[in-house]
């Protein structure tokens, strides 16, 4: 059995399979899930697992090299904005709209419970080297 990292068995072996530029999506529990994307979804009651929990957990298991958000965020949701800002390196803004399409190109999305506007993030894998 595992001791430290993600214990989630599908999450855990999708993250081993990603590479370079490889990019994935955490998202509120009210974001669109385009056909054929993988999604885990973490979901189990209004609110929980939060986003920022979330983030903060595959943040420890995987290196980003860059991140997308919705713009809407800055004035939307401040404390998710800030928490985002605060952990993550190069981040690209876009329209909500926008950003949906961007989500029919990634390799997975982890769905949370999240309840508040604009809580998603695509993150771009990047190397340990």
């Amino acid at each position: 059995m595992k001791k430290h990292g993600i214990l989630n068995r599908e999450l855990a072996g999708r993250f081993a399979k990603l590479g370079h530029t490889d990019r994935i999506v955490i998202a509120d529990c009210g974001l669109p899930i385009p056909d054929g994307i993988p999604c885990i979804d973490l979901a189990y009651k209004l609110g929980e697992p939060s986003f920022i929990s979330i983030l903060e957990v595959v943040l420890e298991d995987l290196v980003v090299e860059a991140a997308v958000i919705a713009e809407e965020i800055e004035t939307k949701n401040d404390q998710v904005a800030y928490k985002l800002k605060e952990s993550l390196p190069n981040i690209k803004y876009v329209t909500h709209e926008e950003f949906k399409e961007l989500t029919k190109q990634t390799k997975l999305i982890i769905r949370t419970g999240e309840t508040t506007p604009y809580a998603n993030v695509i993150l771009q894998s990047g190397v340990i080297f």
